[in-house]
């Protein structure tokens, strides 16, 4: 293949890669490859809200486990990624938050990331954001990603939300307006009935340009280079080793997770543990793979006295009842992506910006791990966490084989105060499930075990019982200093041709689900490539 039958080359077709090559490809100037190691968004649970609960623990993922958590009962630990075209906003539970802007002004001001303050970034949320129920200064109305409200909420999420205003905490029409603090329904990544991931949003308009060429089952083994120049990326399709090359960029959008690998393998990154591993090290840089930021999430759940969630569905009749109902008119238990109602609040006396995110599921059993009720019962779930954890983890290669798992480390409850801030949001969790809007239909509660009393007996609770909520940032993390692996403008310090664009250059967590700040972040990237070429 020719060295220049590409200007730009993108490397995941995850959130991030799935923006930067519609938005790259609208210019007839450029002619862009995106390489996705996972296949084509065809299952039929990607486009049904519904299936979220089918696809944390499938093969639409790279089935990851951490590796023993020692602070966190010393558990191999589930760690869900997307590994299909769209990627995590493909499987994921389709929730549209963005945090507060706090979140924001903090990379500007507190951790080295001058240009992306909130007044910075917003323009590229409401470009994004194609919100068909809000249309005030917070949100867009024609962007490529589609929001919406829950059309019609099952009665349990209704009940939480009643229950939450019962507890004495006020109703938030709106997660991503004025105020995030409050109980109320999240707005979906849902149009029509069907699931807006970014490859739906994004890539479906522009597939037929002749300039975006998107390769899927093309799994990245390592970055060219000429010098200190990346010049393209060697990748395994359909069992044979393939180059391609670009004349432009080589951008890497492969997650927190893949991202950081792909650098290691290509000889970036800590240069003792790639020279341990027999990797020569083009250049030390420590920071690679490390500052690995997650949620860690708790999750309570409660056996109900009848069938009023959606674990009714489970009985094939009723399965029956609801797939045809959602064929014929996009409506009924299919739609529901479950996770519709959700909490932002305080896990102390400082209220001036909320550290906990609830989400309440009308059902239980519905992700991967989390366990349920006894059997032929109906359940529902009400995890939380701590929105700016403190501790850090780090992500390692196991080998210098590209199709070994890599070492995910995210170091869950290992600073204290994350214990503590987490046994807080599952004490008010169990509040609301004792306030009447709920209590009249919990027969029991399942998680925690009402044998637990004492706050060492739910720090217990916590350290055995807590998993991912699935977004993990910061292993190539932005900054202005030297030892920042990207910098503000997103390119790999040290190289030319070469940027990191997805949710691993986050300098910190922010207060909130991050798939709509990975799309933020590549609007961004979009234009700050445009105008260095």
């Amino acid at each position: 293949m020719p060295q220049t039958a590409y200007s730009h080359i993108i490397v995941g077709g995850g959130t991030a890669g799935c923006v930067l090559a519609a938005r790259l490809s609208e210019s007839s100037a450029n002619n862009v490859l995106l390489l996705e190691a996972g296949g084509r968004d065809w299952h039929p649970y990607i486009h049904m809200p519904v299936g979220f609960a089918k696809m944390t623990g499938g093969g639409l993922t790279w089935g990851y486990s951490t590796v023993p958590q020692k602070h966190a009962g010393n558990r191999r630990i589930p760690y869900a990624q997307g590994r299909v075209l769209g990627g995590g906003s493909s499987i994921n539970a389709e929730v549209f938050t963005r945090g507060v802007p706090a979140d924001y002004d903090r990379w500007a001001t507190e951790e080295g990331c001058p240009g992306w303050s909130f007044e910075d970034v917003q323009p590229y949320f409401l470009k994004s954001e194609g919100n068909t129920a809000l249309a005030d200064c917070w949100h867009g109305t024609d962007g490529p990603l589609g929001i919406s409200n829950v059309a019609n909420p099952q009665p349990m999420t209704r009940a939480f939300v009643m229950a939450c205003q019962q507890l004495g905490i006020p109703y938030n029409h709106d997660f991503n307006g004025a105020t995030q603090a409050g109980a109320g329904y999240y707005q979906l990544n849902v149009v029509g009935g069907r699931r807006c991931s970014a490859a739906r949003g994004y890539l479906d308009p522009a597939r037929s340009r002749p300039n975006l060429t998107i390769l899927t089952q093309a799994a990245s083994q390592r970055l060219l280079f000429d010098g200190y120049r990346a010049t393209g990326v060697e990748f395994r399709h359909r069992g044979r080793k393939k180059s391609v090359y670009a004349e432009c960029e080589v951008i890497v959008t492969a997650g927190a997770i893949g991202s950081p690998k792909l650098l290691m393998l290509s000889g970036i990154g800590p240069g003792d543990h790639l020279k341990s591993l027999g990797i020569d090290v083009r250049a030390d840089v420590a920071e690679v793979g490390t500052n690995l930021s997650d949620h860690v999430n708790i999750d309570l759940v409660a056996e109900l006295s009848g069938h009023q969630s959606l674990d009714k569905y489970k009985k094939p009749h009723m399965a029956a009842w609801a797939g045809l109902q959602y064929a014929l008119f996009r409506s009924g238990p299919v739609a529901s992506n479950v996770v519709e109602g959700g909490l932002f609040w305080y896990s102390g006396d400082d209220h001036s910006t909320p550290d906990l995110q609830f989400h309440f599921l009308a059902g239980a059993s519905a992700e991967d791990g989390v366990g349920g009720v006894a059997p032929g019962r109906s359940g529902i779930t009400l995890n939380c966490y701590g929105l700016r954890p403190k501790a850090r983890g780090t992500i390692q290669l196991a080998s210098q084989d590209p199709d070994e798992p890599p070492l995910v480390d995210p170091n869950f409850m290992g600073h204290p105060d994350d214990v503590e801030t987490t046994v807080r949001g599952l004490k008010t969790g169990l509040e609301i499930f004792t306030q009447p809007a709920l209590a009249k239909h919990v027969r029991r509660v399942v998680l925690p075990d009402g044998s637990l009393k004492t706050d060492d007996e739910l720090r217990e609770f916590v350290r055995t019982h807590c998993r991912t909520s699935y977004h993990p940032v910061g292993t190539c993390r932005m900054g202005s200093d030297n030892n920042s692996v990207v910098d503000t403008r997103l390119r790999v310090r040290g190289f030319e041709g070469l940027r990191v664009c997805d949710s691993s250059v986050f300098p910190s967590l922010i207060g909130s689900n991050t798939n709509a700040p990975t799309a933020m972040l590549a609007e961004k990237a979009s234009d700050l490539i445009t105008e260095d070429a």
